[in-house]
């Protein structure tokens, strides 16, 4: 029965899928940081679970660009959503986003999606480990929790090359100074002449863990920072006897090394394999273009696509970010994918195409 004394809300709210957003503040956060404000031309609430992210649809140089970023704001404040971006040297994507993004302009993003998030994972006590920008999804995280006033213990450690390199720092303070279920600590790694810190200095380890959350063996504990911080998270946590089914860190980014390898020594072997007989081979037909082409055993409906010169759009190459959804009209296909498609889509046919390997001849709309 409805409370009559409850309001429906009819604004529109958005799901995962390709959506119209305007650039409507930068903010520099620090030297090389910048955080980006979006909103509808028509008002969305962009609810979504505090962690995940979405996928910028970018044109640089006249060339298609996918790329996925953090949201850092929090969907307590739903009206528009944030994202904040490190410039890195010679990065492609950051550069032209801190030399290009401005106010009133509008792009295309799609999400959002992930699996790393504060909802899916309830715990009374949490520990947030991040290192330099990593610190933009345990802080939508934190702003979540710190603005609905949960009765969440919530214990906040960030690991910073410098005193100016501190993202958010302002209102890290300002949070831990307003209420007492949210303990922050910083470490930074050095200080520059003139940088007044008083604060931890080094790296997070062992013994310096214990001093700030004695009781980490007993929390939730979030993780996100560069690959090399996050295996050495990873690393400390198991030589304590941490439970890892309690460890979470975030897992979409650039493609690791490990993965290039991979691919790479795939292609090899591809090209050193006998050719595979057409009778095993599966016809991949794409209606819209009117194209087709058979593709042997374990070979995605994305690569199909790239053999005969499509290109669907594509950021994570995993099944994370949920860019290359396509809609299936027939046959059937094997999807493992990492949580970047829901139940509805699946229902309605749609696949993620990167990691979608037909069964038998399938029919793709694209």
């Amino acid at each position: 029965m409805s409370n009559p004394f409850l309001m429906p809300v009819n604004t529109q709210t958005w799901a995962n899928g390709r959506h119209i957003v305007r650039c409507v503040k930068v903010i520099q956060e620090t030297w090389d940081v910048r955080t980006f404000c979006f909103m509808a031309d028509q008002p969305i609430l962009f609810f979504f679970k505090p962690g995940q992210f979405v996928t910028l649809e970018l044109e640089i140089e006249g060339e298609p660009v996918m790329r996925s970023y953090t949201i850092s704001s929090a969907p307590s404040v739903p009206y528009s959503f944030s994202i904040t971006i490190k410039r890195v040297p010679g990065g492609r994507v950051s550069n032209w986003l801190h030399d290009t993004l401005h106010e009133g302009q509008e792009l295309a993003v799609h999400g959002p999606v992930g699996l790393f998030n504060a909802i899916d994972f309830p715990a009374p006590k949490i520990l947030y480990l991040s290192g330099g920008v990593g610190i933009t999804p345990v802080m939508s995280m934190a702003r979540w929790f710190y603005d609905t006033n949960a009765n969440v213990d919530m214990v906040f450690v960030h690991s910073a090359r410098s005193p100016k390199d501190i993202i958010y720092h302002r209102e890290l303070e300002h949070m831990a100074s307003r209420v007492d279920n949210f303990s922050l600590h910083i470490i930074c790694e050095k200080h520059g002449l003139g940088e007044p810190w008083s604060g931890y200095r080094g790296y997070l380890n062992h013994k310096l863990l214990e001093l700030i959350a004695s009781d980490f063996m007993e929390r939730e504990v979030y993780c996100c920072g560069p690959t090399p911080y996050m295996n050495a998270v990873k690393r400390l946590l198991e030589a304590a006897g941490f439970d890892m089914t309690r460890y979470h860190e975030e897992s979409f980014g650039a493609t690791p090394p490990e993965a290039r390898a991979d691919a790479v020594e795939q292609a090899e072997q591809a090209a050193d394999a006998p050719e595979v007989d057409v009778s095993e081979q599966h016809l991949v037909e794409f209606t819209a273009s009117g194209k087709s082409i058979r593709v042997a055993p374990g070979e995605t409906v994305h690569a199909a696509a790239s053999k005969l010169g499509m290109m669907i759009p594509k950021a994570c190459g995993m099944g994370i970010c949920g860019t290359c959804k396509v809609l299936k009209l027939g046959g059937e296909v094997e999807m493992e994918h990492n949580g970047g498609i829901t139940e509805d889509d699946e229902a309605e046919g749609y696949i993620l195409s990167c990691c979608s390997v037909p069964k038998g001849d399938v029919r793709i709309e694209f």
